[in-house]
This record gives structure tokens, sequence and C-alpha cells, in this order.
């Protein structure tokens, strides 16, 4: 009995180390073959990564480190990275320009591309909707999603201007420089001047094309239509007592023909208004407006006309004879 359990245990632990044995050889095989298969993947990886490698211009980064990284599209580029691209693919800035960072970064741009670069004009985001009178005639009050771009599907406004803000605050929402808020009395976006860039992310957002860049001007002053409604005048100015009702005094004052008047309304070219403000004292709607001006203007006073002389007739001596 103790013979065959001593036979019985000892065939046991001969088949156990004959599975061991097999076992290690069969892991031993598939890890040389793991091996093998990664050392060809490696080896094809290489040559495909040196066949199709992109090689990169490494000035690009430089460029990229100089921009501000807003990433606002105010270029009109994907972002500043694509920007950083574009200006070493043409190697010159012509027909680009980093708003936020303006004239000090194009210099730095200019000085790692070796090219000239001209100073632009300062430029600012501008709000051509009169907020004097909005807000006091309302005809609706909108109770939807807070989106200017879905607000302008459904109705035309609280006031009843098709044309106006809307004040829903896409503007605001797009701004990456917390450069423009809405107004609490009126509810038209109000801009800083400090702070806005001129990136034109907040013109984009507008659907209704209510922002608009224009330029700073000398001093800071500038003369803007503060209106973009098309609508003709008795009607426009049922909506807003300060609408442009199109009656084309302001381009009849106006002595280097910035002004024209189109589709009911009137617009001043920026590029040409020399800020003598004729236009502002002949509105008659008050709705063209001067920014930054030290005193409102004021309509000068026609010439007085000079007295007139008047001769007295001296009286002829008569002599009377006695």
């Amino acid at each position: 009995m103790t013979n065959q359990i001593l036979i019985a245990v000892t065939t046991l632990l001969d088949t156990t180390a004959k599975a061991e044995t097999t076992m290690s050889h069969d892991l031993l095989v598939a890890l040389a073959v793991l091996g093998a298969l990664g050392v060809i993947f490696a080896v094809v990886l290489y040559f495909v990564a040196q066949k199709f490698k992109v090689v990169e211009d490494p000035l690009i980064d430089e460029v990229a480190e100089v921009l501000p990284g807003a990433n606002c599209g105010g270029c009109g580029k994907a972002g500043c990275r694509a920007f950083a691209e574009a200006c070493v693919a043409q190697h010159s800035l012509d027909g680009l320009r980093c708003a936020p960072g303006g004239d000090a970064v194009a210099a730095k741009i200019a000085a790692l591309l070796g090219c000239a670069v001209e100073q632009g004009e300062p430029m600012v985001a501008v709000v051509r909707c009169n907020p004097a009178n909005c807000g006091e005639k309302r005809r609706s009050n909108y109770d939807g999603l807070k989106s200017c771009a879905f607000a302008n599907t459904v109705y035309t406004g609280e006031g009843g201007c098709p044309f106006g803000c809307l004040g829903c605050g896409d503007c605001v929402a797009a701004c990456q420089f917390d450069a423009i808020h809405l107004d609490p009395v009126t509810g038209v976006p109000v801009v800083d001047e400090e702070k806005c860039t001129a990136c034109g992310a907040c013109a984009k957002a507008c659907p209704r094309r209510v922002i608009e860049l224009r330029r700073k001007g000398r001093n800071n002053r500038r003369v803007y239509v503060s209106c973009v409604n098309k609508e003709k005048g008795a009607v426009a100015m049922k909506s807003c007592a300060n609408a442009c009702i199109g009656c084309g005094k302001c381009e009849k004052v106006c002595p280097v023909s910035a002004i024209t008047v189109a589709d009911n309304l009137s617009y001043i070219d920026h590029t040409k208004c020399i800020a003598c403000r004729k236009c502002v004292v002949e509105c008659p709607t008050k709705a063209i407006h001067d920014v930054n001006f030290p005193s409102p203007a004021k309509k000068p006073e026609a010439p007085k006309p000079a007295p007139e002389k008047v001769e007295i007739p001296v009286a002829e001596k008569v002599e009377v004879k006695q």
C-alpha cells in the first residue's frame, strides 16, 4: 500500500515537472516572437516616419512666442500658430496684422523675419446704435434664449427696430479682453477704448452688424453715424427719435466728400473724415455722434451784414437877392 502511494506521488511529480518545462518553453517562444515583431514594426515605423516627416521652420516657433496667444481670430487666421505660419510662409507682414499685439508686436515679428513693416492706424470697435432712446418705446419683452444670433431669427427687437442692437450680449461673450459690456440702463454694449484691441470678434458676433471697426482718430476723436436703420425716415423715427432719416444734409455740408447716403442711411468714411463736425450740427435727428471732443459742436453763426451807409444830402446854399 505504501509502495503504491510512493509510486503515485512520484508519477505526479514527474508529470508536473514535465508540464512546467513545456510551459516555460512555450512562454519563452511567445516572448521571442513578440520581441521579434516589435523590432520589425519599429524598423518599419522608423522608415515610414523618415519618408513622410514634415520639416517645420523653427522660425515659426519664434514668431509664435512673440504673439500674445489670444487666438482671437482677429487676423483672419485660425489662431496665433496659424498666423505665425502665414508670416513665415510669405516672409513678410503684407496683409497680416495682429490686432491685440499692435505695432509693438508687428515690429518684433518684422525683426525676426528681416522685413520692413508699416505703422498701422489704431482702430477701435464702435457701436452704431443710439442708446439715448433705446428702451423708451418698448413694444415687446423678449423672454427667450439670451442669444442675439437666435433672437435675430424670431423677432425684430423690443423697441421695434429691425436693425438695432438686440442687447443679448453675444459681443460681450465673444470679447476675450473684457473690453465690452452691456449698459444696465439702455441694454446697448459700451466699448472700453483702453482695453479694446480691435480684434473684430465682437463685430463678427453681432448678427445685425451694429458694431464696426473704425479708426480711433487723432487724439481719439472721431465722428460716425450712430444708426444702421435702412427704413424710410418716417418709419425709422417711430422706433427711435435719433434714427438717421437719410435726408442728405450731412452729405451736402461735408467738405471732403466723406459722407454718402444709400438705402435711406448715411455713412461716414472714417478714412476720409477730417472731424470738422459740420455734419454733427447739421443732422436734424442727432444721429451723428462726435466722440472725445472738448466741447459740443456748434453751428457757425452767419456773419452779420454790414450796416448800410446812409448818405445825408448836404443842403445847397441858396443866395437870396434883396
